[in-house]
């Protein structure tokens, strides 16, 4: 029982601190967004689906 805990707490422990030292996340800069948007395509929305295009394959 006491082993449990004790592996319990170095758990909870480690996983404290390496939330803490974890970096934030940076936004992306001008030129990343600029290639992503080229390899995915342009942030916009898609049009709406037009009457009888559905999204599904016809069998």
């Amino acid at each position: 029982m006491v082993l449990v805990m004790v592996a319990a707490a170095a758990s909870a422990t480690t996983f404290y601190f390496v939330q803490a030292n974890a970096p934030a996340s940076p936004e992306m800069s001008e030129e990343q967004r600029i290639t992503r948007e080229k390899f995915f395509g342009t942030s916009k929305e898609l049009p709406p689906i037009e009457k009888s295009q559905e999204m599904r394959p016809r069998w």
